[in-house]
């Protein structure tokens, strides 16, 4: 059912992933110029994907191992994306572009964070339903 609180978190990751990326830069380059997701296809595919797998996660809440698998298959691109972001912050070639951290390059564990909260939710709930099956 869409009444449940997984759906407010999966709906909150949905914002976080697709709306946020907008409004938070990822970091500034040497030149003072700020960078967003949508300035790089790589994470703003990513930031979609993981938005895309959250919204569609809502709407399978008839099957809720499904909906569980779903949510963790967004946690592993959402600690890939995180890794990404890492990565290119601490360059190992020395010579990075980047030179100061935006609060958008911290989108991902926010994400992560609601998308464990949602499969937490998701699994109460399944526990309830094989709960009540075995009492008939």
């Amino acid at each position: 059912m869409l009444q449940r609180v997984q759906t407010i978190y999966l709906l909150l990751s949905v914002i976080v992933s697709a709306g946020l990326t907008f409004v938070f830069h990822l970091w500034t380059t040497n030149d003072d110029v700020m960078v967003f997701a949508k300035d790089h296809v790589v994470y703003f595919a990513m930031f979609l994907a993981s938005a895309i797998l959250s919204l569609i996660s809502v709407f399978m809440f008839k099957n809720r191992k499904s909906q569980f698998v779903l949510g963790r298959l967004n946690i592993i691109l959402n600690f890939i994306l995180l890794g990404l972001f890492v990565y290119q912050s601490l360059n190992l070639s020395g010579e990075t572009n980047v030179s100061e951290k935006g609060i958008g390059i911290f989108l991902p564990i926010v994400s992560i964070v609601l998308l464990a909260l949602a499969n937490k939710a998701i699994k109460k709930d399944e526990d309830l339903v094989k709960s009540v099956d075995r009492l008939r």
